[in-house]
């Protein structure tokens, strides 16, 4: 991402098919300590893209923002450092 940290988004809810506002993104699995590799993702021209380790299809919705996703808690916030 241009200008900004890449978004993470995670599918603890083990739902098929996640709605995000951005096309380059990382997918991140369930939530640590039960994730996967941490992945790269990139939807190119296309609107939708699968990944590989946990199967969670990814469909880019225009009317959400880069911080956005469908549903709301799959759009994950790394732990502030103490």
């Amino acid at each position: 991402m241009a200008g900004g940290k890449t978004p993470k988004f995670c599918n603890e809810a083990g739902v098929r098919e996640i709605r995000i506002g951005v096309k380059e993104f990382e997918c991140i699995g369930a939530l640590p300590p039960f994730d996967h590799p941490h992945v790269f993702l990139d939807m190119g021209r296309e609107n939708e893209i699968v990944c590989g380790y946990c199967s969670t299809l990814y469909t880019f919705d225009p009317a959400l923002r880069e911080d956005e996703s469908r549903p709301a808690e799959a759009l994950y916030h790394e732990p502030a450092h103490a």
